[in-house]
């Protein structure tokens, strides 16, 4: 019988299996596709650290956006580990280093209950888009919502369906005010300009492609709209009837917002798998004003909102183009 290499010897994955694991976890959505993230891979972990030069100061002052990204992108981890059947812990924020967001450690045990369920939702990670088309229907089946607020609260986060047409059109009010406030802040007209007007070879920011072409939102209630015109064929619609829903925490710190991004992420991917269009939001939360009124006066609720998610049924058929993504020799940091 030949001898066992170290790795199978401990049970732990083999090194170009952690590769491929972290290199799914890169399609994860990012504030302006950001991708704010670098990885260490070590033996028998993978640590998340977030990239400060990667941060939209003017867009995020309070680092709110970067962590929910790299909370997907944990989550992302997590769900390739459980498809590859790599049992792991996750330690968040394991020092007193805030860049240093979580080292996931491998068990060398078998998957738990949970992680079995989430290893289901691979398959949808290729083909998840964020898509910013109006959606003609917005029905969630309820075994689907119900499956979502169970992944939701495995994060400790509240998923708040916005249903009322009187809280909807508050919404669209919400969203309009804070665009208005967010074109008054100094310099950030110049860094949305710099995330959607990206250089040829870039491998991030929002392309002209994955955006609707021209005026054809909907006029009311009007949720989403917050890059250039693209050149995506998008048909008009009257109304766009997406399902909002928002993700709340009980607190506000740093913890609570990698939480919502890592159950944002799951939400996302089981979203897909059933068939749902998504498309992540940010705008009214990155305004302190709209985004307390959002709590208050919309979702009527103590917690904290960290994401809107619009869901529902895609327009069409179409495969929406993929968005690009930095390649995995760009994000992995070595050393100790």
């Amino acid at each position: 019988m030949a001898d066992r290499t170290p790795h199978e010897a401990t049970g732990l994955p083999q090194p170009g299996t952690v590769r491929q694991a972290v290199a799914a976890a890169l399609l994860a959505p990012s504030v302006h596709n950001s991708q704010p993230w670098r990885w260490r891979i070590a033996d028998g972990r993978v640590e998340l650290h977030s990239d400060p030069v990667r941060r939209l100061p003017f867009t995020d002052p309070d680092r709110r956006d970067h962590l929910v990204s790299c909370g997907a992108a944990l989550a992302g981890l997590h769900v390739a580990l459980a498809a590859a059947g790599i049992g792991h812990d996750i330690t968040r924020f394991p020092g007193a280093d805030t860049d240093h967001l979580a080292t996931v450690v491998f068990t060398g045990g078998p998957l738990r209950g949970p992680d079995r369920a989430d290893a289901v939702l691979a398959g949808a990670m290729r083909r998840r888009r964020t898509d910013r088309r109006p959606f003609p229907d917005g029905v969630i089946a309820p075994h689907t919502r119900a499956a979502l607020d169970v992944r939701a609260a495995r994060y400790g986060v509240g998923l708040h369906a916005v249903t009322d047409p009187a809280a909807r059109t508050r919404l669209a009010e919400l969203e309009q005010e804070a665009a208005r406030e967010l074109r008054l802040r100094p310099g950030q007209a110049a860094e949305l300009l710099v995330w959607t007007r990206r250089y040829a070879d870039s491998r991030d920011g929002v392309r002209a492609e994955s955006v609707p072409a021209g005026a054809r939102w909907p006029r009311e209630p009007e949720i989403g709209v917050r890059f250039p015109a693209g050149s995506l064929p998008s048909s008009p619609l009257v109304q766009d009837r997406a399902t909002i829903v928002a993700l709340t925490t009980p607190a506000d710190d740093d913890p609570a917002r990698l939480a919502a991004g890592e159950a944002a992420g799951v939400l996302l991917l089981a979203a897909t798998r059933a068939g749902l269009a998504t498309c992540p939001l940010s705008r009214i939360l990155e305004v302190p004003g709209t985004r307390r009124t959002l709590a208050t006066r919309v979702l009527r609720t103590l917690d904290h909102p960290q994401l809107l998610i619009r869901i529902g049924q895609a327009p069409d058929d179409r495969e929406l183009p993929a968005t690009p993504r930095r390649r995995l020799s760009d994000v992995l940091v070595h050393g100790t």
